[in-house]
Order: structure tokens, then sequence, then C-alpha cells
């Protein structure tokens, strides 16, 4: 196998879905390019109610299948207000951190199409101005986006079409350097897609049958906390969120590493696929990492606390400044894939 090329394959995919803006929300453009990729691959993905992609990649023993997991929503905000100067208040969607998205180039979706563009600021933001620049708490409440537009009131902005529950999405400022390393905003969690994909590109063109039947569920709303809540199809026994793996003081991880997660915010993760997991990367003799991922939660999560009777697992390449501008590697990525390859075979 020339894992060389699938990685490559996997860091092309991950740029291209980092290029379409896709908030917890407004994810229809993604998904759709997604799908087209599966297809283009040889498969039959179906789009779930939520909008979300499920593709069954083959197996042998259907009545043992494992789902694995990825999402392709991401982090973002939403017009809360017009103001009088013709600026916009906005909410987050998901965990966006106000100190990480200040000064970042956005894009203003409209409900019926239209786009413009925007900085997201801290409220009179000069500091030759404002004396309180430095001392002021960066939330949400303190900042506008700016947008880049002629306007000067909310009637010059409610003529642009703009308008409250319209979505902005920040700049992703996607670059892979010489030595390797991925920065973007969101490759929580499209990194991983790129992987998923590059997986199925693999099976089918090494014409691999899986002991198991793999069907993999591209969620839609995991930013938000109910991703993973639905579409296990029938005869799946256990999940695996493909997630970013955490890299910070008090772990192991990093960005050259797989992470295998054995406990996060919900608590621990299945002992026998998290085994498993471990032992098929050493097997392999994969670089990776065992942590416990303080502040965290998976789609494996929600779909146990919906009610599925699975087991779970949590992997993912490591990745520096999670929910800020983000890092992995390309070493991360080939360690997650041949993973999936070993402990799925």
């Amino acid at each position: 196998m020339d894992t060389k090329k699938y990685v490559s394959y996997m860091v092309e995919e991950t740029k291209k879905i980092l290029a379409i803006d896709s908030p917890s929300g407004f994810t229809k453009e993604v998904a759709e390019y997604v799908m087209g990729e599966y297809r283009k691959l040889g498969y039959e993905p179906k789009q779930t109610v939520k909008g979300g992609i499920l593709v069954a990649l083959g197996g042998k023993k259907k009545e043992d299948a494992v789902m694995l997991e990825a999402h392709i929503d991401t982090l973002g905000a939403m017009v809360s207000e017009i103001k009088a100067n013709g600026n916009l208040k906005v909410t987050p969607i998901g965990g966006m951190n106000a100190n990480n998205a200040e000064a970042e180039n956005c894009r203003i979706h409209t409900r019926f199409g239209k786009v413009y563009e925007g900085t997201l600021q801290l409220d009179n933001a000069s500091v030759h101005v404002n004396k309180d620049y430095s001392d002021t708490k960066r939330e949400f409440s303190s900042m506008e986006v700016v947008l880049d537009e002629f306007v000067k009131s909310a009637e010059d902005t409610e003529k642009l079409e703009i308008g409250v529950g319209d979505f902005v999405c920040f700049d992703p400022r996607t670059t892979v350097t010489e030595k390797g390393f991925i920065k973007s905003r969101f490759l929580d969690d499209k990194l991983s897609v790129g992987i998923l994909l590059g997986y199925a590109k693999y099976l089918k063109e090494e014409k691999v049958e899986p002991e198991r039947m793999v069907y993999q569920h591209i969620t839609v709303y995991e930013e938000v906390g109910h991703g993973g809540a639905a579409s296990i199809p029938e005869g799946v026994t256990e999940v695996i969120s493909v997630d970013m793996g955490c890299v910070g003081d008090g772990l192991k991880c990093d960005e050259r590493q797989v992470s295998i997660c054995a406990k996060d915010s919900h608590g621990p993760y299945n002992f026998d696929v998290v085994t498993g997991l471990i032992t098929a990367a050493k097997e392999e003799g994969l670089n990776y990492a065992v942590d416990v991922y303080p502040y965290y939660g998976s789609d494996a999560d929600v779909a146990l606390t919906a009610g599925y009777d699975v087991r779970h697992g949590l992997i993912g390449a490591g990745v520096y400044a999670s929910h800020g501008y983000e890092r992995s590697h390309v070493e991360g990525v080939e360690n997650t894939f041949r993973l999936l390859c070993a402990y799925l075979k």
C-alpha cells in the first residue's frame, strides 16, 4: 500500500472541505461536496434527515458492525442584532471563544443567498482612541462585526438584506508548511473527515474487505451537542469517533501522533475498544499516545446518551490550540489512518 498517496489525498480533501463555510446549522453546501466525493470513490452515500451523511463501506460480518463518525460542522456565529451604527452584534455557535475570534475576517451569509465580508472587532477597536482597549474583557457582548460595506446606520445594513439569524463564518486561514504542519481553524473536525474519505478510498482501491461491516457517519451538529444522537444503522455494535486528539499541558500527545482517548468529560470509553486500539497501535508500530481529555465530548458519547446500546471509542490526530487557530501534522494524519487500517483489518 502506498500510504503517502492516501495521506496526500486526505490533506488535499481537508483543504477543500475547510474552504467551504459550515458552522452548525449551515452545512448543506459542504455536505453536498462530501457526498460527491463518496460517489466519485464508488460509494452510495445517503443523506440523513438532519443533513448528515451515512455511507456503507462494506465488510464481512454485518451483525457486528462498526461505525466511524466525524463531523463537518464547525464553530461560528450568528447575527443577533444590527447596531445603530450599521455593524453587527453576534452570538457564538458552539464553543467559539471571543478571544480567539478577535480581528478575524469573516463572511456573513444572508438568509437568501447574499454573502458579505467583514471583521470581528472589539467595540471601538482603535488603540489611539479607546483608552480601555487593553482592559476590556473579550466577550461577544463587547464585540461587533465591522462590515466591509459603506454603512453608517441600521437602515443602511438592512438595505443589504442582512438580518438577525444570518450566519457568520470565520476565515479558516488554511496552510500546510514545508515541515508538514497543517494550520487552520476548524481542523476540528474537518481533518478527520478528510481521513475518513482517505480510508474509504483505500478500501475501494486496494479491494480490502474488513472483517466487520464498516459504516461512516459524517455528522453536522457535533459542535452543538447532538451530532451523533441518531442514524446508527441496525447491526452496529461499536461506534468510534474520529475527532481531534487533544494536545496541551498534562497530556502526552503531540501533533505527529494519533491520540487514543481513555476518558473525557463524559466518562471512560469502552475498556475493550480502547484496549483493542492500543493493541493495534502497538502491533503496527505507530506513533501514538493514550490520554484523558479534561474538557471534551464526542459524537460517540452522544450516541450512548441517546440510548444506543453500543461500545464506543475515540481517536484522532493530535491538534494543538483547539477551538482557536489549530495545528496538526501530516504524520498525525498518517498514524490515524494506519490505526484505522490495523484496527479494522
